[in-house]
């Protein structure tokens, strides 16, 4: 495979690179936000338990506590809910962070590979290139010997 071909092989990886690191991104994001509802719905939560603490301290009838109790489970399952919510987004970020890596490692062999190819057609153009002058060389000193 020719240089040129390599290097649209390289532009190809890394535009593969760039959607896939697009995507990690993205990924990363949603986890920052269901970490954020999380948060805001433990806040809630405690926030709650407060005002019912406060409330219940000045008296509070059976079934209003057991309303309130009712309301508390509703927010515990909310949380749970959104604990595994959570969980999936980031598996799913880790998931794309790999499959990202992963990608930036095949770019990179290309890469490696070019110029290996390139190095090589340097020490070609070299070795030509001192060929030529060591003929030239040559000839230099049959025209002097024969001159003389």
């Amino acid at each position: 495979m020719s240089t040129k071909q390599l290097e649209q092989v390289a532009q190809w990886e890394q535009r593969k690179e760039d959607k896939l690191a697009q995507d990690f991104y993205l990924a990363q994001k949603n986890v920052q936000e269901n970490q954020r509802k999380l948060t805001g719905l433990q806040s809630y939560r405690l926030d709650y338990l407060r005002q019912l603490q406060h409330r219940a301290n000045k008296g509070l009838g059976a079934m209003s506590f057991g309303q309130h109790q009712a309301f508390i489970d509703k927010l515990d399952s909310a949380c749970i809910q959104q604990s595994r919510v959570l969980a999936q987004a980031r598996a799913a970020a880790e998931q794309r962070k790999a499959l990202w890596l992963k990608q930036q490692q095949k770019r990179k062999a290309v890469e490696m590979l070019i110029d290996k190819k390139r190095l090589q057609q340097t020490q070609r153009e070299d070795r030509l290139e001192q060929a030529m002058l060591d003929e030239i060389a040559t000839q230099r000193f049959v025209r002097k010997a024969s001159n003389l």
